[in-house]
């Protein structure tokens, strides 16, 4: 099997079956998953109460089938070994496994906190520090970090896992809060997944094969790519189904953890730059508020609402932020080349 027709079926069947399940499960998750809207949200958004969530059900079904499959037809042919396809999706299977924990405490048991703070973070970090330690005893790499647009790689050595841990841990919570808008988080995923699925090809030698240490990643972007396209069918604005914690809490362990095993997780600060500026707006806003006792820097935060506050419409602010990750997917790409 040829790289591009395993990165395409890969794409295509995650596409496919995230469609189909998508759609079979909004009956289901309408009746038991509702949404329930926060009074101090926009006024805007009420309208969206009752829209059912836990969606993200269906992308990690259609990308682990996917990736699963892609990666055991190809991995002979490749000349890889599974054991890192199998770290990844644990990772995504993992971090999927605790956004619906906090689903389901919040929408079906309507206990409005979810999963209590500690907690949460408790299970994210054991998670984390499992595949920071995991990845470090297994990879072909070591602790050797690629720095993109200086081509060269710098050991960690003992600092790699604590690195691979806030890696994990910062682009699972940054995904998380990108969340918020109507089609917004799984069309920036999807464009940000076809990204590094290139970036694959080119940081590695595919003249006659993949390398072994990144054709675990190119296949599961590939996967998560067509996942993402497959749930924007229904999650487009006006959404009929929204992806939940269960699915934003999986994407970003999912995009890390395959960032992480190509090599190439510091180019998540360039391809994945609008997940950071969205963290950052929370932690400014955060900071500064309680620094000047009650004073603001955003109307509201995440920045998504920033700009609804200020009149954007909701479509417009996914729009703008899904060309200005197109052009950070572009920018990122052309540091590799």
């Amino acid at each position: 099997m040829t790289v591009l027709a395993t990165i395409l079926i890969a794409a295509a069947a995650s596409f496919l079956i995230t469609l189909i399940i998508t759609k079979a499960e909004i009956p289901f998750l309408r009746r038991k998953a509702g949404q329930n809207i926060r009074e101090e949200g926009l006024k805007s958004h009420y309208s969206k109460a009752g829209t059912p969530s836990m969606g993200g059900l269906s992308i990690i079904a259609g990308t682990t089938a996917a990736s699963a499959g892609a990666g055991i037809a190809a991995a002979s042919a490749w000349g890889f070994h599974l054991r890192t396809t199998l770290i990844i999706l644990l990772v995504f299977l993992v971090f999927g496994l605790v956004g619906f924990l906090d689903d389901y405490l919040k929408v079906i048991k309507k206990q409005n906190e979810g999963l209590k703070v500690k907690p949460k973070f408790a299970l994210q970090l054991g998670a984390a520090l499992a595949f920071g330690i995991l990845f470090r005893m297994f990879s072909g790499h070591g602790s050797m970090v690629y720095f993109p647009g200086f081509d060269t790689y710098v050991d960690f050595g003992i600092l790699y896992v604590p690195f691979v841990v806030f890696a994990v841990l910062a682009m699972t919570n940054a995904v998380n809060l990108t969340d918020g808008l109507d089609g917004l988080a799984a069309g920036v995923t999807a464009m940000v997944s076809a990204a590094f699925t290139a970036a694959g090809l080119m940081f590695s030698s595919m003249s006659s094969g993949a390398d072994a240490e990144t054709a675990p990643g190119i296949i599961f972007f590939a996967a998560l790519c067509g996942g993402c396209l497959g749930f924007l069918v229904f999650n487009k604005n006006p959404a009929k189904v929204f992806m939940g914690d269960t699915g934003s809490l999986a994407l970003g362990g999912g995009i890390a953890a395959a960032a992480v095993s190509m090599k190439l997780e510091l180019l998540l600060l360039i391809i994945g730059l609008l997940y950071v500026i969205e963290a950052l707006s929370v932690i400014m806003q955060v900071g500064y508020f309680k620094l000047t006792h009650g004073k603001r820097i955003f109307r509201m935060a995440p920045i998504h609402h920033h700009f609804e506050k200020g009149g954007m419409k909701e479509t417009q602010v996914v729009k703008m932020f899904w060309a200005f990750t197109a052009v950070c997917c572009l920018a990122g790409l052309l540091v590799l080349h």
